[in-house]
């Protein structure tokens, strides 16, 4: 990738409601080029989309657990995500290596809510669940580090290293 996609990306990930005018001043690119070349990686999929980050205790869902699941039989089909995609509770899923086959992270109001959507996962995927409860988030969703070169021409102006990893959300 082009240095100056690695700024644009860079300057998007910081800040992903930037203007075109804005996201080319920080660039250095006309508001046309970076239109053109935020289309291109959009189509290529480097970025694949854009979203809100939202509050969940404000939504009523404070309580963040892990749930880490594997079959009963491991002989039997690996189709535990279809099978557990109906659970809204179930924010993201993750293949993992190791013990486990799969981690899911689950968002709900407490630990009623928790004790049932627990048992909708055993039942649901005929598996085990080992749990664990997040206390707190000391920070979440941080931008990709994107590598750039601190003597290239179309270094993203005003973002250091350190200010982008310390966005709060």
């Amino acid at each position: 990738m082009e240095e100056i996609d690695r700024a644009i990306v860079a300057a998007l990930t910081a800040d992903g409601r930037l203007s075109y005018t804005d996201l080319a001043e920080k660039v250095g690119l006309s508001v046309s080029a970076v239109h053109q070349r935020v289309r291109r990686l959009e189509q290529r999929g480097v970025i694949n989309g854009y979203t809100a980050r939202v509050s969940f205790e404000a939504l009523d869902l404070p309580l963040t657990a892990f749930v880490a699941i594997r079959p009963f039989d491991p002989s039997q089909p690996d189709d535990a995500p279809v099978r557990l995609a109906h659970l809204p509770e179930i924010d993201s899923c993750y293949s993992v290596a190791g013990e486990d086959f799969y981690l899911l992270l689950v968002r709900v109001a407490g630990p009623l809510d928790l004790e049932r959507v627990l048992q909708e996962i055993r039942t649901s995927a005929n598996v085990t669940t080992r749990t664990t409860v997040v206390l707190s988030t000391p920070y979440e969703h941080r931008p990709p580090k994107v590598a750039l070169d601190p003597a290239g021409p179309h270094r993203v102006r005003g973002a250091s290293a350190e200010s982008a990893g310390s966005q709060p959300g």
